[in-house]
């Protein structure tokens, strides 16, 4: 198990995304400066769906929020009440055919979608580090909710978008349960990553053990592929 380093309360420097490439792993985030308003009526949601939901807030104005594991298309209204409940309005990438259906196009962006061409997958990494560095320089919110497993069906492991976006853009990791088994969601793991892949990846597996999908012999192993 690889041991997290944490910031002492006031580490600014760190928590507004400093890179920290080159050093041994991760640093987990303790602060939470950044404290938002969710929706009483999501939160009522979630409660009489037998969800808890654990959220203290942001380390900073932008980051990636990694949810795992991503087994059901019941993911998809579970994770948005949750997002509501927390008032958080973060972006995410979704399927560019989803963006062309008359309406359900139009609310996928009101909701904060993001159409990704699957046959041009880089493209949109660059973009959103570009994004984040703005946003940064401007002081304005911006966090992407991805699925790293990228499908509901067993794959081999994580695809690297979310984690070349954080290394990239310089910001935090929000490593985020979908836990069916204990009918939790946990947003209160942030980790700046280091650029040291295997040992960053190593620290979110071991934040990640235990937690269990819908279908749980569908969710892929924590790696990066």
């Amino acid at each position: 198990m690889t041991a997290l380093r944490k910031t002492e309360p006031g580490q600014a420097d760190v928590a507004a995304g400093g890179p920290t490439a080159g050093t041994e792993g991760p640093v987990e985030l303790k602060d939470r400066p950044v404290q938002l308003r969710g929706s009483p009526i999501a939160k009522a949601m979630l409660r009489m769906a037998g969800w808890r939901l654990d959220f203290e807030g942001l380390p900073g104005l932008q980051g990636v929020l990694a949810v795992y594991p991503h087994t059901s298309n019941w993911d998809f209204p579970v994770g948005l009440t949750a997002k509501w409940a927390m008032g958080l309005p973060a972006a995410f990438w979704g399927k560019d055919t989803l963006f062309k259906v008359p309406l359900f196009g139009r609310w996928m962006r009101w909701l904060g979608g993001v159409p990704v061409d699957r046959n041009n997958p880089r493209g949109i990494v660059g973009d959103m580090v570009q994004r984040m560095q703005a946003a940064r320089e401007a002081r304005q919110f911006l966090w992407l909710a991805l699925a790293p497993e990228g499908t509901r069906s067993l794959g081999p492991g994580w695809r690297s978008g979310f984690y070349r976006v954080a290394v990239q853009a310089g910001v935090p990791v929000a490593v985020v349960h979908l836990d069916y088994g204990r009918k939790r969601i946990w947003v209160n793991t942030f980790l700046q990553l280091s650029g040291n892949a295997e040992a960053d990846m190593a620290a979110i597996a071991a934040e990640l053990d235990g937690v269990r999908g819908l279908r749980a012999e569908q969710a892929a192993p924590i790696r990066l592929v």
